[in-house]
């Protein structure tokens, strides 16, 4: 029987002035599972920017959406169609304004919240019962219009803790493709613990 292949999908805007916004936290995790597993994000289809390979001894379509946000829908639909990938193999990972910045949170399904480009994937999909990886970017600083906001650069004095949250993202992403979604989402689900000397 052919191996079940995982589609995983990072949201985010192409482009080098989107490149370390808040908006690009799915395309930043992304980084992180082709740069460990060796899987190179160089192929031009479904409106996207791919890359296959093995993850956990799982197959998997690396999948970073070149359509800007808003569409990122049109080519996780056409991706999924293409390799007849099921949404409970289809794992996205984008920011969420509503968590606490460098927090993760996994859901095996959900509304799309504030997101467009969940919104947008939702839409194409005509459902919503697809496993998510948030990575948190909240909450929105006073004075900020939401869209400045999350196409802003995030702060050099956040970095390191945004990477490390990029990290555990991409733990995660492992962990389910290993595992299951359910023993990833207990070990993503923790609260982040402060520790003393932050």
């Amino acid at each position: 029987m052919e191996q079940e292949l995982w589609l995983v999908a990072g949201l985010g805007n192409p482009g080098r002035q989107y490149e370390k916004t808040w908006h690009n936290c799915g395309y930043l995790v992304l980084e992180v599972l082709s740069q460990r597993h060796q899987i190179p994000l160089n192929k031009i289809r479904f409106k996207g920017l791919t890359g296959q390979g093995t993850i956990a001894g799982r197959k998997v379509v690396l999948l970073q959406p070149t359509t800007y946000m808003n569409l990122s829908g049109e080519s996780v639909r056409e991706a999924m169609a293409f390799y007849k990938i099921p949404p409970q193999r289809t794992l996205v990972i984008y920011d969420d304004l509503d968590l606490p910045a460098g927090q993760i949170r996994m859901r095996p399904s959900g509304g799309a919240g504030t997101h467009n480009g969940m919104r947008s994937i939702i839409s194409q999909l005509g459902r919503q019962d697809f496993p998510r990886v948030r990575v948190g970017i909240g909450p929105l600083p006073a004075n900020w219009e939401l869209v400045s906001y999350v196409l802003s650069d995030i702060p050099q004095d956040q970095q390191k803790e945004m990477f490390e949250a990029f990290s555990r993202a991409a733990d995660a992403v492992e962990k389910t493709l290993r595992d299951g979604i359910e023993a990833a989402m207990n070990q993503a689900n923790q609260k982040k613990e402060r520790h003393e000397s932050e």
